[in-house]
């Protein structure tokens, strides 16, 4: 079960992503509670694909080396075609909430079964637009659940780097 506080940041590119779960994990943070939602796959030139090789997901195109990298720290991994979002890869706990949406239909007010996933852990309705339309300007999500302290404590983290936005959502 996906704690349901967390802290939301949203950023531009996949490096700044990647550099702030590396921030969070110098800083430690469970691994196990941090989730990354992100898309980008247009306009591939080369083969895109996914497959499993024992217990390790392994990808390869454009950003192969981004994703692969993320999914050697992050439990977990999927990777699902989200009507109105595209092609959606969700790394972290966040990962067996939107399973959680999908085989119980729970999709809720019209969002994406993305937005029924965020709205399961405890994400309000007005964030939650804000959220898919990151995704489908190719934004990147970096998600940290915990209880109080520690989404605070990752805001504190988080909110001196290079994210767009970065809110805590409490239930």
């Amino acid at each position: 079960m996906v704690e349901e506080n967390s802290c939301v940041a949203v950023y531009d590119n996949h490096l700044q992503a990647e550099e702030a779960v590396r921030r969070l994990l110098a800083k430690g943070f469970d691994a196990g509670k941090l989730s990354i939602v992100g898309k980008g796959y247009q306009r591939e030139e080369h083969p895109i694909g996914f497959y499993n090789t024992g217990d390790r997901m392994k990808f390869w195109g454009a950003q192969g080396a981004f994703w692969g990298g993320l999914w050697g720290l992050l439990l977990g991994a999927a990777f699902f075609w989200v009507p109105g979002l595209g092609a959606v890869v969700i790394a972290g706990p966040l990962v067996s909430a939107l399973v959680a949406a999908l085989e119980g239909a729970a999709v809720v007010g019209g969002f994406s079964v993305l937005g029924a996933a965020l709205y399961s852990i405890g994400i309000p309705r007005d964030s939650i637009i804000r959220y898919e339309a990151a995704i489908k300007s190719d934004h990147y999500l970096l998600i940290v659940h915990g209880d109080q302290g520690e989404v605070e404590r990752a805001h504190d983290v988080l909110a001196g780097g290079d994210a767009r936005d970065v809110t805590i959502h409490l239930s």
